[in-house]
């Protein structure tokens, strides 16, 4: 288990039943693939913040950029109550070293986004987010979050496991001396990962790396740090995607024939296209850097960012 990535959960997504109706929202994707790679924190803000099972709903209203918890049949206001509760909560959750936190959906306290806020007439709009969740994205705004009906689009699910993956390697780092050396190997691993999902930030990154004996350590660590989570936040496309491909394919122009040339860059074109998965192509080129031993692609976290088991990027 010290060897699983430490994610926070809505304790409801495990099966547990502490939503208010005395159900849960068991999500098998969660529990039983991802599971294997990752040790939950879970955490139900109602049910820790007091409140009992089962109990009355909650809602948001008033401002959807400061609503007001309350309850949806007798009205009363525990926003403080569980404001509070959360501050403290959150503080807790700094032991607990994780790499990122997946939300229940829509809920008025762990919705991340597009929860429901009723105003005066009783009409709702999808502009709000959940007290415990708005005040642990502000606490830990590096860190991964995603709620589950999200985590059904398989590019957002892919692109989340990969963040959480990539900032568990980063710790790892860090945990190091945390020298020069260590942020440079750290960085040629990644570049090509990078790349995939902002050239802007590999060459951001590329400057700061390369002038980082100008700073002292610990400040350039941080600025790395925001700048390769914010980068892995953007999404990948398969243009972004097909570029490092072609880029990668530069590194065999010596050993590849002609006719594996031409199969290569038919498949990059089927991916760039729709026709096929990103998996297809990194598997080729996974074949040619181990069958022409290509020493600096095979350092490249873009060709396996996370357990192939997952089978993530067979679905983008």
């Amino acid at each position: 288990m010290e060897d699983r990535i430490r994610l926070g959960i809505s304790t409801c997504l495990l099966g547990r039943k502490v939503r208010y109706d005395g159900g849960h929202r068991l999500d098998r994707f969660l529990t039983d693939t991802l599971g294997q790679y990752v040790e939950y924190v879970p955490v139900c803000p109602e049910v820790e913040c007091g409140f009992g099972i089962p109990r009355e709903a909650f809602r948001l209203v008033g401002n959807p950029e400061s609503p007001r918890l309350v309850t949806s049949r007798t009205h009363q206001d525990y926003t403080e109550r569980m404001m509070q509760w959360a501050k403290r909560r959150v503080i807790e959750l700094e032991r607990e070293e994780l790499c990122g936190f997946i939300f229940k959906g829509n809920s008025p306290s762990s919705g991340m986004e597009r929860v429901k806020v009723y105003g005066e007439k009783g009409m709702p709009v999808k502009k709000g987010r959940g007290i415990f969740a708005h005040i642990f994205m502000e606490h830990f705004p590096l860190i991964p979050v995603e709620d589950e009906g999200r985590l059904h689009d398989p590019r957002l699910r892919e692109n989340f496991v990969e963040r959480i993956f990539a900032l568990r390697r980063w710790r790892e780092a860090l945990s190091k001396k945390g020298t020069m050396a260590d942020l440079v190997e750290f960085h040629t691993q990644h570049k090509l990962l990078i790349l995939s999902h902002s050239e802007k930030h590999h060459r951001t990154m590329g400057k700061l790396v390369a002038a980082g004996k100008e700073m002292p350590i610990k400040e350039l660590y941080a600025r790395y740090e925001a700048l390769l989570m914010e980068a892995l936040r953007l999404k990948t496309t398969p243009k972004k995607n097909s570029n490092v491909l072609m880029h990668m394919m530069g590194y065999f122009k010596k050993q590849l024939t002609s006719d594996e040339k031409e199969e290569l860059l038919e498949i990059i074109h089927q991916y760039r296209d729709g026709y096929i998965p990103l998996i297809v192509p990194t598997t080729l080129i996974n074949h040619y850097v181990r069958k022409y031993s290509q020493p600096y692609l095979s350092r490249q976290t873009y060709l396996q960012p996370h357990p192939i088991e997952l089978q993530l990027r067979n679905h983008v």
